[in-house]
């Protein structure tokens, strides 16, 4: 099995759609994606998400399948105490690294400063999510791996979000989401491919096959802005 993660395109955060500029990105993607088999595309239920799997989509004759656990995943404080850099997440890795905390402790979310940021939850609801999705093609997580219930050769595409996408792909290869908020910065439209593969019963890790590739929006003014 692989799943293709696209970002979505330059939006329009206020209308939550995409903007010229992010039709035009996600038509460059849909062009990269030509050539894949993909047999069913799902989006985070946000608009900017949809807008841009449908542009994958039309093509192919799919319909866009809704998926509300990849909504952006949102920050901020519990109990509406300060939080280090407001609680967004990209900006807590980059407070963090500058003060010499670990990004990579697996136990990430019972501490400062993360243990009262409703970050942490949101994140954890996106895990719960690709692990039921992958349950239905054949692949139960077991502890920190998938065991291979049904083999399948299926691509599916999640077009979703900086945020909502790095934490699936942390959960999926066991990076705490802290981790991947410091060392993976999405562009729109940032394509990352992830490969589930094995025998029957087998004991398996997913592969990366592809992170962040946005080659195809080069020239067209792309802009990351982490975390949207």
């Amino acid at each position: 099995m692989r799943i293709i993660f696209v970002r979505h395109g330059h939006p329009n955060y206020k209308l939550d759609c995409l903007t010229e500029l992010g039709h035009r990105q996600a038509e460059a993607a849909a062009r990269r994606l030509s050539d894949e088999r993909i047999e069913r595309i799902f989006s985070s239920t946000c608009g900017r998400a949809r807008e841009t799997a449908e542009h994958v989509a039309a093509p192919r004759g799919l319909t866009v399948e809704p998926l509300e656990f990849m909504r952006e995943i949102g920050w901020g404080t519990l109990s509406g105490e300060p939080l280090l850099a407001e609680g967004h997440p990209w900006h807590v890795a980059v407070d963090m690294v500058a003060h010499g905390i670990p990004l990579n402790d697996p136990d990430w979310a019972t501490k400062e400063p993360f243990c009262r940021n409703a970050v942490t939850a949101r994140a954890g609801k996106v895990a719960e999510g690709i692990d039921a999705l992958l349950a239905e093609c054949g692949y139960v997580r077991e502890g920190e791996y998938y065991r291979v219930t049904e083999p399948c050769d299926r691509t599916v595409l999640i077009a979703s979000h900086g945020g909502s996408g790095s934490a699936a792909l942390g959960h999926l290869m066991n990076l705490p989401f802290p981790y991947v908020c410091g060392t993976l910065h999405p562009d729109f439209t940032g394509v990352s491919v992830v490969s589930l593969a094995g025998e029957r019963g087998a004991l398996i890790t997913p592969v990366i096959e592809v992170l962040n590739d946005a080659r195809h929006i080069v020239g067209l003014e792309a802009t990351a802005e982490y975390g949207k």
